[in-house]
C-alpha cells in the first residue's frame, strides 16, 4: 500500500522468454515477517535456556504401538541387565550373577532349607512325615519316634556346609595331597638308590673289554662332524658376557680423583717430613687368657708383653717404650716440670727418713747400691745405641725427604691472581706445567664445591695472559704455548662463556690500539707475536665455519683489517701477513667464504718480487703501493743465494731473529716466502673453484703470474711450484654462460584462411562434460546456501543482540523506578521529621 515500502528491481536489458521473479519486492514486510518467525522460535529457546523442568518419558517403546507389551517387557529387561552387567567392584572376585525368584534368591531355594515337599525321593519313600503324624494322628508310638530321631540324625548331616567348614576342608585336602606326594617321592628316590647300588654290583661282572678290530670299525662308521656342529659346540664353549659396572658421573669421577690426589699428597707430605710408615703400625697389644674384655676404658695400658733371653726375664723393650713415654711427657708438657721436681724432692726427703730409720741394715743397701749402679749403666748403653740407630735411619731417610720435597703436590688451590699463577709455574718444565694445571682442574672441579666455578672461569683468563707474555719474550717458548693449547682446550670446553669473552676483549683491546695509532700517525703496523697466536687459537677454540659467532666474526674483521689498513716496510710484515693468510684459509676451508683481502694480499705479495721495472701493466690495491722504497722486498737477484735455496717451512720464531740473520738467510727466506705465496694461490684456486665468478677474480693473479714474473731466474724447485699455481689457475672450467640479449621471436605474416571460433551463449558458463556441469552446479549451490546461512546466522545474532539490550534497558529503567521511588519516600519521610522537630521548636 505504502509505495516507499516498495522496491522495484531494474533490468538494464529486457530479454525475450525470461521470466523474472523479484522484480518487485517488499523489504518491510519480509524483515516483519522475519522478525515474527525469529520471536516464536529463537526468542523462546533464548528464554528457556538455563531451565531444566521439562520432564522426558526414556521408557523403551512407551509411545511405541508397533511393539506388543511382552516384547516391551523382554527388551526393557535385557536393557536393565545391560546395564547392571560388569563387576561393580573390581576387587571382588566372588561377586556373581544373583538370580531371582518372586523376589527370592535362587541360590537360596537351592539349599532346600525351609521347603518340604511329600514328592522328594528319599529312602523313606511314601511314609508320613512325624510333624504331619503328630497333628492328625497324635503320634504313632516308640517305632515312629524313633524313625524320626534317625530322621533327625539323617538331616543333621545332610545340613549344608559354611563357606568357612567348605575351606578348611580343602586345605586339609590339600595338605593331605601334598603330604602323600612327598612319601610316595621319598620311597622313589630310595628304590632309585637300591637299584644303582644292584647296578654297581652286577656291572663289574658284566663289563668286557671290546677288541681294537671292533673300535676301529665303529671309528670308521662315524660320521665326520660337519663346519656346523662344530661352530655350535664351540659357541657353547664360549665365555658369556657378564654385567659390567654402571658408568660413573662426572660429579663422582671429580670426587674420586680428588681423594685420590689428596691421598697421594699426604703420602708425599709425609715422606718429605720423614715419617716413618712402620712407626704408624701399632704393636700387638698382649690380651692375656684371663681377660674378660669388659670393655673398661684406661688412661693407661701397663701390660707389656712378656719374654726371656737367656734364662732371664727380657726388661729392654719395656725400658725404651719407658724412654720414649718419658720424651714425649717433656716435649708435650713441659709445664709440669716444676710439680715433678717438687714430687721428687719430697720422695728425696722421704728417702733420707727411711734411711735414718733403717740404719742397721747396711748390708741390703749396699747390694741395693749395686743393683742400681748396673742399672744405671745399662741405660748409658741402651742410650748410646738408640742414639746410634736415630743418626742412621736419618741419613737414610734424608734422600727420600729431598726426593719428596723435589716432587709436585698432589693439590694445588686456583691462584687469586695473575701474579700468583705466575710464580705457581715460573722455573718449572713444559710437562710439570702441564700436570700442574691439570691438577687444578681435577681438585677445583666445579661439581665439588660452590665456588670453584667462578675461580677457574678466572683461570682461563690466566692462562691466555701467561699464553700472550710467553709470545712476547725475545725467544719466544712456541713448543710451551703449543703445550698449554691443550688445557686451555679443557677449559674452554667446561666454561664457554668465560673463554669467549676473555677472547673477546683481547681482540677488542687490540683493534682499539690499532685504530688508535692509525687515528694518531695516520698509519699502523701488523700486530706483534702474541696477537696473532690469540687468532691461531681462535680457530682452535671455537667453530670457523658459523654464518656469524661472538668470537670467530670480530676475529674474522680484525685480520681482514690488518690485511688492509697495515702498511707492509719490512720482511717481518711480509712474514706475519703471510701467516695470516694462511689463517683466513683455515678459518674458511669448510665454509668456503670468499675473502677479498686474501686475493689482494697474495697480489701484493708477488708484486714486492718483481723488479721495478717489471712493475707496471696491472693495478695494485693498499696496502701495497705501485711505487715506494719498499717495491723489491723480496727480489733475490744474487745467483749464488738462488741456486743454493731449498724449500722450508717459515716457522712463525724466525720473526724474532731476522735482525741476527746473515744476508744469504735473508734471501733464502724471500725465496720462501714467494714459495709459500704459490703454495696459497694454489690452495686459494682449488678453494673458490665453485664460484661463478672465479675467472674475474683471479684474473689480476693469472696476468701477473705469467706476463710479469721471471720464472726463468728463479731456482728449480721454484718453478716446480710456480706450475703448479699457474696450472691451478688455468684449468679451471667456466661454471656460468654470460648474459645475451633474449632474441624477438618473428612477426608471423598475416594468413587468409578464416578462425573459426564457437559463439558461447552470454551469461552461462559452459563446462566440458555433463559430470563437470552437474560439479559447478552443484559448487555453485553450496556457495550460495553457504552465504544464505551466513547472512541468517549474522541477522540471528544482530536479533539476540536487540533482544539483550532490550532486556538491559528494561532492568535499568526498573532499577531507576525503585531508586527514585526509595528517594521519594526517604524525602518525604525527611520532610515529616522537620515539620515535626519545627513544631516541637514553636511550643
Amino acid at each position: 500500500s505504502n509505495p516507499f515500502e516498495v522496491k522495484i528491481n531494474k533490468q538494464k536489458f529486457n530479454i525475450l522468454g525470461r521470466k523474472t521473479k523479484n522484480d518487485v519486492g517488499l523489504p518491510g514486510v519480509s524483515r516483519s515477517k522475519a522478525i515474527k518467525k525469529r520471536t516464536q522460535t529463537l526468542l523462546k529457546e533464548y528464554k528457556e535456556r538455563e531451565k531444566t523442568n521439562v520432564f522426558k518419558d526414556k521408557r523403551f517403546g512407551e509411545y511405541n504401538t508397533k511393539i506388543s507389551p511382552e516384547e516391551k517387557m523382554i527388551r526393557r529387561f535385557t536393557l536393565e541387565r545391560q546395564q547392571n552387567y560388569g563387576k561393580k567392584n573390581i576387587y571382588h572376585l566372588n561377586e556373581d550373577e544373583e538370580l531371582t525368584h518372586y523376589g527370592q534368591s535362587l541360590a537360596e531355594i537351592e539349599k532346600l532349607n525351609d521347603i518340604i515337599d511329600s514328592d522328594s525321593d528319599t529312602e523313606e519313600r511314601g511314609t508320613l512325615s512325624a510333624e504331619l503324624t503328630a497333628a492328625h494322628f497324635g503320634g504313632g508310638g516308640g517305632l515312629l519316634c524313633k524313625k524320626a530321631s534317625s530322621g533327625q540324625q539323617d538331616e543333621e548331616e545332610e545340613k549344608p556346609k559354611s563357606r568357612k567348614e567348605l575351606i578348611e576342608e580343602m586345605i586339609a585336602k590339600s595338605k593331605q595331597e601334598k603330604q602323600e606326594r612327598q612319601t610316595r617321592r621319598e620311597s622313589a628316590l630310595e628304590l632309585t638308590e637300591k637299584l644303582d647300588n644292584d647296578w654297581k654290583e652286577i656291572q663289574t661282572l658284566i663289563a668286557r673289554k671290546t677288541p681294537k678290530s671292533e673300535k676301529k670299525d665303529k671309528e670308521a662308521e662315524k660320521p665326520k662332524p660337519d663346519e656346523y656342529d662344530m661352530i655350535v659346540r664351540e659357541l657353547g664353549f664360549e665365555m658369556k658376557a657378564k654385567p659390567s659396572e654402571r658408568m660413573k658421573t662426572e660429579e663422582e669421577l671429580a670426587k674420586e680423583e680428588q681423594a685420590r690426589l689428596q691421598k697421594l699428597e699426604a703420602d708425599r707430605l709425609r715422606r718429605m717430613r720423614g715419617i716413618d710408615e712402620q712407626e704408624n703400625k701399632k704393636k700387638p697389644s698382649h690380651m692375656s687368657a684371663d681377660d674378660l674384655a669388659d670393655g673398661f676404658i684406661l688412661d693407661k695400658d701397663d701390660r707389656r708383653l712378656l719374654s726371656y733371653k737367656d734364662g732371664k726375664m727380657n726388661i729392654e723393650i719395656e725400658e725404651e717404650e719407658e724412654e720414649k713415654d718419658e720424651e714425649e711427657e717433656e716435649e708435650e708438657e713441659s709445664g709440669k716440670e716444676d710439680n715433678e721436681n717438687e714430687e721428687e724432692n719430697e720422695e728425696e726427703s722421704a728417702g733420707e727418713d727411711e734411711e735414718d730409720s733403717g740404719a742397721d741394715s747396711h748390708s741390703d743397701l749396699e747390694s741395693d747400691l749395686e743393683s742400681e749402679e748396673e742399672a744405671t749403666e745399662n741405660k748409658e748403653q741402651k742410650k748410646h745405641e738408640k742414639n746410634e740407630n736415630e743418626s742412621q735411619n736419618v741419613e737414610e731417610l734424608d734422600p727420600k725427604i729431598e726426593a719428596a720435597k723435589s716432587e709436585l703436590p698432589y693439590t694445588f688451590a686456583v691462584p687469586e691472581s695473575y701474579e700468583t699463577f705466575k710464580s705457581l709455574l715460573a722455573g718449572r718444565t713444559i710437562e710439570q706445567r702441564l700436570i700442574i694445571l691439570e691438577r687444578i682442574q681435577k681438585c677445583n672441579h666445579p661439581s665439588l664445591a660452590v665456588g670453584n666455578k667462578a675461580k677457574l672461569e678466572k683461570l682461563v683468563g690466566f692462562l691466555l695472559e701467561y699464553i700472550g707474555e710467553l709470545a712476547t719474550l725475545d725467544l719466544p717458548e712456541l713448543r710451551t704455548i703449543d703445550k698449554l693449547v691443550l688445557p686451555l682446550y679443557n677449559l674452554c670446553q667446561m666454561f664457554p662463556e668465560a673463554a669467549s669473552d676473555s677472547m673477546k676483549f683481547i681482540l677488542r683491546d687490540a683493534a682499539h690500539d690499532m685504530e688508535e695509532v692509525i687515528e694518531v700517525k695516520g698509519r699502523a703496523t701488523l700486530p706483534g707475536l702474541d696477537t696473532i697466536i690469540y687468532l691461531k687459537i681462535t680457530s682452535l677454540l671455537f667453530p670457523t665455519s658459523d654464518f656469524w659467532h661472538p668470537v670467530v666474526t670480530p676475529a674474522f674483521m680484525y685480520m681482514s683489517q690488518l690485511l688492509t689498513k697495515c702498511r707492509i716496510t719490512t720482511l717481518q710484515d711480509v712474514i706475519k701477513g703471510l701467516f695470516i693468510c694462511c689463517l683466513f684459509l683455515e678459518y674458511v676451508s669448510l665454509s668456503r667464504r670468499f675473502v677479498p683481502e686474501l686475493i689482494n694480499f697474495l697480489l701484493g705479495v708477488l708484486h714486492i718480487s718483481l723488479p721495478k721495472k717489471q712493475a707496471q701493466g696491472y693495478t695494485v690495491v693498499h696496502p701495497f703501493t705501485p711505487v715506494g722504497k719498499n717495491l723489491e722486498l723480496l727480489l733475490v737477484c744474487d745467483k749464488k743465494d738462488l741456486e743454493s735455496w731449498q724449500k722450508q717451512n717459515l716457522p712463525l720464531s724466525i720473526v724474532t731473529r731476522l735482525k741476527e740473520a746473515s744476508r744469504t738467510e735473508m734471501n733464502h727466506i724471500r725465496l720462501s716466502c714467494l714459495a709459500l705465496c704459490f703454495d696459497l694461490i694454489k690452495k686459494c684456486a682449488s678453494l673458490y673453484e665453485p664460484l661463478p665468478s672465479f675467472h674475474e677474480i683471479m684474473h689480476p693473479v693469472r696476468i701477473l703470474l705469467t706476463q710479469h714474473v721471471p720464472v726463468n731466474e728463479y731456482p728449480e724447485q721454484m718453478r716446480e711450484w710456480y706450475h703448479i699455481a699457474l696450472k691451478e689457475l688455468e684449468n679451471k672450467v667456466k661454471h656460468y654462460t654470460p648474459l645475451i640479449c633474449e632474441k624477438k621471436k618473428p612477426v608471423p605474416l598475416k594468413q587468409y584462411t578464416p578462425k573459426i571460433v564457437k559463439v558461447l551463449e552470454f551469461g552461462r558458463k559452459q563446462g566440458g562434460s555433463k559430470k563437470e556441469q552437474e560439479r559447478k552446479q552443484l559448487i555453485r549451490k553450496h556457495k550460495r546456501e553457504l552465504k544464505g546461512a551466513i547472512r541468517e546466522i549474522r541477522k540471528d545474532n544482530q536479533f539476540l543482540a536487540r533482544m539483550q539490550l532490550s532486556e538491559i534497558m528494561e532492568r535499568d529503567s526498573a532499577r531507576k523506578r525503585k531508586v527514585k521511588e526509595l528517594l521519594g519516600s526517604l524525602a518525604t519521610q525527611e520532610g515529616e521529621w522537620k515539620a515535626m522537630k519545627r513544631k516541637k521548636g514553636k511550643n
